[in-house]
């Protein structure tokens, strides 16, 4: 490992196959399926290697029959719209895309939405209120890491969100647009206006995150 790369982490943000057409009876989200070579790269401009994965109950609360009836209020504390079953353990879209490590071999590793009821969108957080800690922040302060480059799907929901909760706790944080895409084309634009509104960094090519992370 360059010692130089140590303080800088990618995250890679449920890249997930239920995100993807390779499922597409699950969330999937157009192109989601090429992220994988992008994702190598940032990995390659970082010293920690971190990850998640939606984890979820297909008896879920939130979850609707079709996808006719998704994004709609549910009432529910920690889990604020329906969706689809999408990413249950056991099935092929809660695997990872096949360019990527297995979980095992990345640094560290969350898993998100285990419990029927929760269902976040940042892997900072186990609850949509920000309580309860996945302890992934801790880690990346117990390696010296000052920056986080992040990629994932999708890019309009838990891509955006974590890159939120990092710059809210103190990381430097650089969104690879290569490595993300995004439910709807409005969704990412208002994501992207967003994070960089939060002091996020967004770069569009290799080059730029590149000059971004100082490498």
């Amino acid at each position: 490992m360059n010692s130089s790369l140590g303080n800088t982490a990618s995250f890679d943000v449920d890249a997930q196959k239920g995100f993807t057409p390779l499922c597409p009876d699950e969330l999937p989200v157009a192109g989601g399926e090429q992220i994988g070579a992008e994702l190598n790269f940032i990995a390659s401009l970082a010293g920690v290697r971190v990850g998640s994965k939606d984890a979820h109950s297909p008896e879920a609360p939130w979850v609707v029959a079709g996808h006719e009836q998704m994004l709609k209020p549910t009432g529910l504390p920690q889990a604020d719209l329906t969706w689809v079953s999408h990413c249950v353990p056991g099935t092929e879209g809660f695997t990872l895309l096949d360019e990527l490590p297995a979980p095992c071999d990345y640094d560290y590793f969350v898993w998100k939405g285990v419990e029927p009821d929760l269902h976040p969108y940042g892997a900072l957080y186990h609850d949509l209120d920000g309580k309860l800690s996945t302890g992934v922040a801790e880690y990346l302060a117990s390696r010296s890491v000052t920056q986080v480059i992040v990629g994932g799907l999708a890019l309009d929901f838990c891509v955006k969100t974590t890159a939120l909760q990092l710059a809210a706790a103190g990381f430097r944080v650089i969104v690879h647009l290569p490595a993300c895409r995004a439910i709807s084309e409005e969704g990412a634009h208002a994501a992207i206006a967003e994070m960089r509104q939060a002091g996020i960094q967004v770069a569009a090519d290799r080059e730029q995150t590149r000059q971004l992370a100082g490498q």
